[in-house]
């Protein structure tokens, strides 16, 4: 279909996962397969579901891989917000990645709605 690699919401998506590995580092040990592992594998979701989707023949499969990346950033958002609440990460990186996943999320449901409108 297309490169993944030329989306912006790709790149944007995958610049969050390598935020979220380094931030999650810090997160207690006893979490390690728990909060940690749940975060590092929602946000890696997104991105990834991005790239599968534009291995597909059509369009309407990209679109559905793209809501399941939407899915991911949604899911990536609660979990940074349970993680601030629990004290695991600072309010200043709270505010800041909820930022970058509120655009992300903003770019996937316009891309999913122009390729949907097609």
């Amino acid at each position: 279909m297309q490169n993944y690699k030329n989306l912006s919401v790709w790149e944007k998506s995958h610049q969050l996962v390598l935020t979220v590995y380094k931030l999650t580092k810090n997160f207690p040990k006893e979490e390690l397969f728990g909060v940690t592992s749940q975060l590092r594998r929602a946000a890696t979701s997104i991105p990834s579901n991005i790239a599968e989707g534009c291995g597909k023949n059509t369009s309407s499969d990209l679109a559905n891989f793209l809501n399941i990346a939407l899915g991911s950033a949604n899911e990536s958002s609660y979990l940074i917000l349970l993680s601030k609440d629990l004290g695991y990460i600072p309010e200043e990186s709270y505010t800041s990645l909820e930022k970058e996943i509120e655009s992300i999320k903003a770019m996937l449901i316009t891309l999913i709605s122009k390729i949907r409108n097609k």
